[in-house]
């Protein structure tokens, strides 16, 4: 179980840094190699490699070892004192089911299904939130769930700075000196993909307000919209560097993570 979750964790990482790479290429008046910011554009990335689809197949096992490491906190309690409190088993459940639906659209793409996982994720959210705008009371559903994203990015912010992710790393088999870089790697990415997550959750709360399904963004449009702030190339490169702490991060997990 141990080897899963470390696996997950390590493709989890790859993700993040190859979508990273692609914002920063944005960011500077690219179009990121023609793929979207976000989790399609990072296997469309991954797929043009060398051996790339086997290193496709790769990544689809290793969050499905992740989703059956959540599963087994889900079922019998994670590690530490606070493991089997029913919110963290809750919380588990949740990640199960984000980490099949992952692994189903990367394994799907791999096998040669190229309208799977590889989707524009602001395409898929225009669509979504057109069928729920068409349901009754679908602004009020719509406007509930943007406020859950953006009170989950700003909890996973504070979490990040507050440097929660240290009850979880074996920090005792770190040096002193891999503790301050895997800790400032935690608090910039964690922050950075709080941002994003909250930023999401703005734009959903938008298309709830205003009754437009455009108005909502998928990952790769969140990641464009901070290019047109002020400074805002360099607000994007920061976001976008942000985003590849983290993944860097979670190749720290693969290795420090106790499981």
């Amino acid at each position: 179980m141990a080897a899963a979750a470390r696996a997950g964790f390590a493709a989890r990482g790859l993700i993040y840094v190859l979508v990273a790479v692609i914002a920063v290429q944005v960011a500077f008046g690219g179009d990121g190699g023609g793929n979207q910011a976000d989790r399609g554009g990072a296997l469309g990335e991954l797929a043009r490699q060398p051996f790339g689809t086997v290193m496709l197949w790769v990544v689809g096992v290793a969050l499905a070892g992740m989703a059956v490491w959540r599963l087994s906190e889900a079922v019998f309690g994670g590690v530490g004192p606070d493991g089997s409190k029913l919110s963290r088993r809750a919380a588990s459940l949740f990640r199960f089911a984000f980490y099949c639906f992952l692994s189903y659209s990367v394994l799907a793409y791999a096998a040669g299904d190229r309208g799977s996982g590889s989707g524009s994720s602001d395409r898929q959210t225009d669509d979504v939130t057109a069928r729920i705008l068409e349901w009754p009371g679908g602004q009020w559903i719509l406007g509930i769930a943007g406020a859950a994203v953006v009170i989950a990015g700003l909890w996973i912010s504070v979490r990040a700075l507050l440097r929660t992710f240290r009850e979880d790393l074996r920090t005792h088999a770190m040096s002193a000196r891999t503790r301050r870089v895997v800790e400032a790697l935690g608090v910039t990415g964690g922050t950075a993909r709080g941002v994003v997550f909250a930023a999401a959750g703005v734009f959903a709360l938008v298309a709830a307000v205003q009754h437009q399904p455009g108005k909502a963004r998928g990952m790769d449009d969140t990641l464009r919209a901070f290019r047109d702030l002020p400074a805002g190339p360099w607000m994007l490169a920061l976001v976008a560097l942000g985003l590849a702490a983290f993944g860097v991060f979670s190749w720290c997990n693969a290795r420090w993570r106790k499981v």
